[in-house]
């Protein structure tokens, strides 16, 4: 007979594990998923991957708004109960589901909650451990299947395989390789706890970092800053909240760069565009020149640099983010 299991996840990362899942053979009877949410240039209420998915396959699906008894919304915690203790579930797997699960969840599947991490725990507890290993200049980071308990991604790891974060890594390529890996683990998890053949191993003490949400104010960029950590940064924040920094009093965004080998120039303000060529727009960097190929205007598409200097009228001696240099904002 098929583990029973319910999923509870969100984004398009959660997807692709519940995917897995069900391609695997799991009986799922039951998904809990974020309400749906304003989307789209006409704000209209969109179902999340995971509330899409799970309606193709004709599963039951809950969207609570809390599952806190003593909580805001009582009433939707006491209906996910019901809906839970009536899915008579194996296990629960959570995948960036969005909502603190309280102790009577993680206590009412038989063999309690599964949580797939993108980050090689300790390092990077928290919400955005993807963004946060690129920005940091990790080189290596990887799925943790953690059985859950009541801390902020504080439990026993179960299974952890790393993998290598490449130098033109985005988050988005990033995510989407780690998002197979989720799914492949969590899938072999699940098989190894149905035969008892996993060895819980507490995380260790030491390495503890915390992968804080990201906030749409930290992608301007801090031309101060050294060529690599913004180079880091702009892959981080693509796809959200994307590399941005003003020039003539519009704020465009920056969605790729590399290091450019040129030597900066001694006598010249951080941000000041230094050339303009085929491939890139030069700017000084606090150390080092940064070569920026791709770039966007709001509301416009993005653009290499050579159309997007023609049509802005970008030239070179033109100082970038001249108000945030100057303490008016920063990153």
């Amino acid at each position: 007979m098929a583990m029973r299991v319910i999923f509870a996840g969100t984004p398009e990362f959660a997807r692709v594990a519940l995917q897995a899942l069900l391609e695997a053979g799991f009986s799922v009877p039951l998904v809990l998923t974020q309400p749906d949410r304003p989307a789209g240039r006409g704000m209209k209420l969109q179902a999340s991957p995971v509330k899409q998915l799970a309606q193709a396959h004709g599963i039951a699906v809950a969207q609570p708004r809390s599952l806190r008894m003593d909580g805001k919304y009582p009433e939707d915690a006491a209906a996910a109960q019901a809906a839970i203790l009536a899915a008579q579930a194996d296990a629960m797997v959570v995948a960036a589901y969005g909502l603190i699960l309280p102790q009577w969840v993680l206590e009412a599947p038989r063999l309690g909650c599964l949580n797939i991490h993108a980050s090689l725990l300790p390092r990077w507890r928290g919400a955005a451990p993807i963004h946060r290993a690129i920005e940091a200049g990790d080189t290596q980071t990887g799925i943790t299947i953690m059985q859950m308990d009541a801390g902020l991604d504080t439990g026993d790891m179960l299974l952890r395989e790393a993998m290598d974060i490449l130098p033109q890594d985005t988050t988005a390529s990033l995510h989407d390789r780690l998002a197979a890996q989720g799914g492949r683990l969590i899938v072999q998890a699940l098989k190894q706890l149905a035969a008892g053949a996993l060895l819980p191993v507490p995380q260790p003490a030491e390495g503890v970092t915390y992968a804080h949400k990201i906030e749409k104010s930290e992608g301007t960029v801090d031309w101060a800053l050294s060529a690599e950590a913004i180079d880091r940064r702009i892959r981080a924040f693509d796809p959200f909240p994307g590399g941005g920094t003003s020039v003539q009093g519009e704020v465009i965004k920056l969605w790729a760069c590399k290091i450019d080998s040129a030597s900066r120039p001694a006598d010249v303000p951080c941000g000041q565009i230094l050339s303009i060529s085929s491939e890139a727009v030069s700017v000084a960097c606090g150390q080092g020149v940064l070569a920026v190929t791709a770039l966007q205007r709001a509301g416009g598409k993005r653009l290499g640099a050579a159309d997007f200097a023609r049509g802005f009228g970008l030239q070179s001696g033109m100082v970038l983010g001249a108000r945030e240099a100057s303490g008016e904002a920063g990153a």
